[in-house]
């Protein structure tokens, strides 16, 4: 009985395990944080040059892998004559695309670098002057995105520049599009209206798992200029996303605008 009691007491003070992939999700979403906390105290040269590079690196590692895959298509293009580019410019416009579209693994991690990595930088800009996210900044985005990626590439006839508007233009109203009907068909429920905000602060910050403590301690969107440690501390949340949460709304423009807009 005792060496059994003694089995009991020795497994209660021995401390539980966590999951290993649990503890490294934990570990990456805190690295996260910091990372975006740190992002957003720069100035907005570094932030959009450091947001450019992670995002054109991103996109570089998607490029060169869907170019292994389109790989056997461009190697197996013929090589046009020189002669064919005085005879049908047309057609070597057209070619050059093809090009561009089935490049190898190179070719499509620039293609797609320089896709991604200029969009995210554009964003990232229009954000910080405009101090939100809309459909207009997501079309600059996408029009500088387009041109840039048709000056790269080398799609289109000789106009580049002709080119690179039209491409602009394309990519802009195709993102315009896809952002007005994700945002249709993202609309939260009826009771998350109140929580748009909030939510919207928890992703940026990498601490979506507090929505939840939002929620019981009833902190809307009308309370987050009012938030304070203490009122964050009663919803149970704990003193490092305390700080990452405060410090987000002393610097979010948008949330200075609705407070003076609320006369307060």
């Amino acid at each position: 009985m005792e060496q059994g009691k003694q089995g009991v007491m020795v497994a209660k003070l021995m401390p539980q395990q966590q999951n290993p992939i649990e503890q490294l999700q934990a570990r990456f979403k805190e690295l996260e944080a910091g990372f975006r906390t740190w992002l957003a105290k720069q100035s907005l040269p570094v932030e959009a040059a450091v947001v450019t590079a992670t995002s054109a690196a991103q996109g570089a590692a998607i490029g060169g892998f869907m170019g292994t895959l389109t790989n056997d298509v461009s190697s197996s293009m013929p090589t046009p004559p020189p002669q064919a580019a005085s005879l049908n410019p047309q057609a070597m416009a057209s070619f050059k695309q093809a090009q561009a579209l089935a490049g190898g693994p190179l070719v499509q991690a620039r293609n797609f670098a320089v896709m991604t990595g200029v969009n995210a930088g554009i964003s990232c800009v229009m954000k910080r002057l405009r101090g939100k996210e809309d459909v207009q900044s997501s079309m600059v985005a996408a029009f500088g995105s387009g041109a840039t990626f048709s000056l790269v590439s080398g799609m289109g006839g000789p106009n580049l520049a002709a080119n690179a508007v039209t491409s602009g233009l394309f990519f802009a109203l195709v993102q315009g599009g896809l952002f007005q009907l994700g945002k249709k068909f993202s609309q939260p429920p009826t009771e998350d209206i109140f929580y748009s905000k909030t939510r919207s602060m928890l992703n940026n910050l990498g601490l979506q798992n507090y929505e939840k403590n939002f929620k019981k301690g009833l902190l809307t969107d009308t309370t987050l200029p009012l938030l304070t440690d203490s009122a964050l501390r009663d919803v149970k949340i704990p003193p490092g996303p305390r700080l990452l949460i405060l410090d987000h709304i002393q610097r979010d423009p948008e949330i200075k605008d609705y407070r003076r807009g609320s006369g307060r």
